[in-house]
């Protein structure tokens, strides 16, 4: 964790902080993961496909975004953001300053915490009071009271623990959740034909299911899974570098992209870098020139730094980020 320092102290802040929530909320939540910004240049981020759903809550100025998953989705301003699961990116910028607490909900816990299924959320961002009305508001509020990062994180661990208590929701069936688990336990990487078998469903019904409660089929899904995973470790490597990073050449030195294609389950270079253009849009390289410097002080939003055993490769092997 980097240390703690406030804004105003007359020279650049750059924070990023990223721990596991309460074990209690394990199974629900990802991670969460704080970041604070001033003085440093204006740039723009993107924000990539996972296999969480985005809950933003502001510190400061308000999260300004340039371009949605859904193109037809107008650019704006939030205090307050939730993101269903896309593929798509969506384009963050900010002019030097930004700071907020961003939460990676999984989608087998958005009945409980958020009250709706996942994939009511599929490939849109909303204002988060939208769906959670004065609740998230008080809970900003709280949050933008604490003084250091344990104490916020603290505050987003009591609120949501408490709305978890008192969810009446119905749970998610059986059969989506092991649908969901296993292709996470397999990186995405599982053939749909064997899901669907595996659950006794057809693969119609699973794809009609699966979509309504999560909001993308099952291929979109593990599409996402496995992109996931790749470009996690390609962060991964360039912070352990050194590499060189240069898109205009194609120079990919260090990276070793065609090995951690075959890795990750793509058939080989070139289809990793079409499907990082369809999701990310650009290429692997590209990718990493643009948020190089972020990558290197560890200040990507929704890099997590904890995993849990889903988020393991093939025969145990973690994929946990340092």
């Amino acid at each position: 964790m980097q240390p703690e320092s406030e804004p105003g102290g007359g020279g650049p802040v750059d924070e990023s902080v990223r721990e596991p929530p309460g074990i209690a909320l394990r199974p629900m939540v990802g991670w969460y993961s704080g970041y604070r910004q001033a003085g440093v240049p204006a740039g723009r981020h993107r924000g990539l496909p996972s296999p969480y759903l985005t809950l933003i809550l502001t510190l400061d100025d308000p999260l300004t975004v340039l371009a949605h998953p859904d193109p037809g989705q107008v650019p704006g301003d939030f205090r307050l953001l939730l993101g269903g699961l896309h593929t798509a990116p969506a384009l963050i910028g900010h002019d030097g300053r930004q700071s907020g607490v961003q939460i990676a909900l999984d989608p087998l816990g958005a009945r409980a915490l958020l009250g709706i299924p996942a994939g009511e959320l599929a490939e849109i961002d909303v204002s988060a009071d939208d769906v959670l009305g004065r609740d998230i508001v008080l809970a900003q509020e709280r949050l933008r009271a604490a003084k250091d990062w344990p104490g916020r994180f603290a505050v987003v661990d009591d609120w949501l623990a408490k709305r978890a208590a008192k969810s009446v929701v119905t749970a998610i069936p059986a059969e989506l959740t092991h649908a969901w688990r296993l292709l996470r336990r397999s990186n995405g990487t599982v053939p749909i034909a064997d899901l669907a078998e595996e659950l006794g469903w057809s693969a119609r019904r699973l794809s009609g299911r699966f979509s309504a409660e999560f909001g993308l089929t099952p291929k979109a899904a593990a599409r996402v899974i496995r992109f996931d995973r790749v470009r996690r470790r390609l962060a991964d490597r360039a912070r352990r570098g050194p590499v060189e990073v240069w898109p205009d050449a194609g120079r990919r030195r260090g990276l070793g992209l065609a090995r951690l294609a075959v890795d990750a389950g793509y058939y080989d270079q070139a289809h990793l870098d079409r499907e990082f253009n369809a999701l990310a849009g650009c290429t692997p390289v590209a990718w990493l020139a643009e948020e190089f410097r972020n990558i290197q002080s560890g200040a990507v939003p929704g890099e997590g730094t904890w995993n849990r055993p889903e988020d393991e490769g093939p025969g145990g092997t973690t994929t946990k980020e340092q």
